[in-house]
């Protein structure tokens, strides 16, 4: 099954630049994406980390992305996404950096990290909390932390399209 060839990798989006975000662009991404790679590790780790390389999942308010490569070239594509510095959109450069969350073998795996991520973030502003509407409002979101179908990043891994 070609699923067990793939690897996911969960990462976010990290600009001082509240602008950066709202320009986020699954294209800008893959191009930044594969620039770092081309860059650091020539023609053939492009080509390696090219074959099954796509931006599967991404939230621009979130800054939440998950790219999926082949899992013999995962590393290449992990080892490339610091040198990631900026995104491109409308001919504006925004920079940023890439921050390795988790990197998974299936998208399920994956969602599961993220939901515990956020829960020890919610955890934290929790900590910090200066007055008793924020607590509530933190409180209310840390309970809805749930993994369901309907919140499913890009829906089962049985519907990829098998190409590798």
């Amino acid at each position: 099954h070609a699923a067990l060839f793939r690897r996911y990798v969960l990462c976010e989006v990290v600009s001082e630049d509240p602008r950066c975000r709202q320009c986020i662009e699954d294209r800008a991404l893959g191009i930044a994406v594969r620039d770092a790679i081309a860059r650091l590790h020539g023609d053939y780790g492009l080509a390696c980390c090219s074959i099954s390389f796509t931006v599967k999942y991404l939230n621009a308010y979130t800054g939440t992305v998950l790219l999926r490569c082949r899992r013999d070239s995962y590393r290449l594509l992990c080892s490339a996404l610091p040198f990631v510095r900026y995104l491109e959109s409308r001919a504006q450069r925004y920079p940023c950096f890439l921050n390795t969350l988790h990197v998974g073998g299936t998208i399920r795996t994956c969602q599961k990290f993220l939901i515990q991520y956020n829960r020890t973030q919610l955890l934290r502003l929790l900590q910090n909390c200066t007055n008793e509407e924020e607590r509530q409002c933190i409180q209310k979101s840390l309970l809805s932390c749930s993994l369901t179908e309907e919140q499913s990043l890009s829906g089962d891994e049985e519907e990829e399209d098998g190409t590798e």
